[in-house]
């Protein structure tokens, strides 16, 4: 008979437990009496040999970014319901007193007794000589960007880029100075011919004086945001994917046919981004127009007769002489302008937010 395992106290006594030398199976390695890998390596969770991540920071520098950049973010919002606020409080004082319908009477005399004014024609003169000034430079923006991006040699197209980005950062009184002491003839002259062989068009009728017109004010208000919409249609034209271009190509397209297909689908949301950059930078100018306009108070669709106002420009020219009332009636018609830019913006987000997406879902 051969000897029976040794056993431990317990499996005398009916116990299940047997010595440190039977716990594990014949032919088990030593090594499996070693301790487990969580117990030997410091911080390690004991799965795949490796240890865990190190805990993060309480405080570390992307902690620290990511509160600067919200931070900046509820700032602007912070700032325009400042604005916002603020000239809502210095408006409504003139707006009580005002005598007259602020929507629909063409006047301003907030200086007077009874004050009486109206934001209807310089509201109007702000958005038509902004949409005649985009309706003139966008097609030749979008033309100078495409040469300079595909047709134009790369020494030649690279010059031309640089003098218009220059001639984006020239100050809009030059401009003004320039409309109103060189322009300001040639302008007249075509003004005349206009009514003359075309003075059945309303447009174009009226029986003078020509020169300080919306005409005038908006083909300086078309060459101050040319640069503009230039630059950053130029700059979306070449991010397109030179694998779109290729591959028109290869089917047989000609360059014109290429640019159609593949370059301007996927540059619109920039051009759309754009075109309204540069109808914000219209709708805001003050000394330009201020310089070039007949300041009027009326609603017309004439472009050639001397007339027109804006609401910057009226802002510029009156500010000096108002009154208390007369202030709160120019800060009124300022709320009307940031009231005017904010939904023209907005506007302009949804317009790339649904294309990006169109984008998205056909890709």
């Amino acid at each position: 008979m051969g000897e029976t395992p040794q056993r431990s106290a317990d499996a005398g006594t009916g116990g299940t437990r047997v010595t440190e030398g039977h716990e594990r199976p014949v032919g088990a390695s030593a090594r499996l009496a070693e301790p487990p890998v969580s117990t030997r390596i410091p911080g390690g969770a004991g799965l795949g040999g490796g240890g865990a991540l190190p805990r993060a920071r309480a405080f570390g520098a992307e902690r620290a970014f990511r509160g600067l950049t919200l931070a900046a973010g509820v700032a602007v919002l912070v700032i325009i319901a400042a604005i916002a606020v603020f000239l809502i409080a210095k408006a409504v004082p003139a707006l009580r007193a005002n005598t007259e319908g602020f929507w629909t009477f063409e006047g301003w005399f907030p200086n007077d007794a009874e004050p009486k004014f109206g934001i209807g024609a310089l509201a109007f003169g702000t958005v038509l000589s902004s949409a005649l000034a985009l309706l003139m430079a966008v097609p030749v923006a979008l033309g100078i960007a495409l040469y300079l991006s595909h047709y134009a040699p790369r020494r030649l197209g690279t010059t031309l880029g640089f003098l218009i980005d220059l001639l984006a950062a020239v100050p809009s009184v030059v401009f003004g100075l320039w409309g109103r002491d060189v322009f300001i003839n040639p302008v007249r002259d075509f003004s005349t011919w206009l009514n003359t062989y075309f003075g059945w068009i309303p447009v174009f009728g009226g029986d003078g004086p020509f020169g300080k017109s919306i005409m005038l004010g908006a083909l300086v208000l078309a060459i101050m945001v040319l640069p503009i919409i230039t630059s950053l249609s130029r700059e979306v034209f070449l991010q397109t994917p030179t694998a779109n271009e290729e591959a028109a190509l290869a089917l047989g397209a000609t360059r014109w046919e290429m640019i159609r297909t593949a370059v301007l689908p996927y540059g619109r949301p920039g051009i759309v981004a754009a075109v309204m950059l540069g109808l914000g930078r219209a709708l805001g100018e003050t000394i330009a127009l201020a310089m070039t306009l007949g300041i009027t108070f009326s609603i017309s669709f004439n472009l050639i007769e001397s007339g027109g106002n804006t609401i910057a420009a009226n802002i510029a020219n009156t500010f000096g002489e108002a009154n208390d009332t007369g202030r709160g009636a120019l800060i009124a018609s300022g709320l009307v302008l940031f009231a005017i830019t904010l939904i023209v913006n907005i506007t302009a987000r949804a317009i790339i937010h649904r294309r990006r997406e169109f984008t998205e879902s056909a890709a």
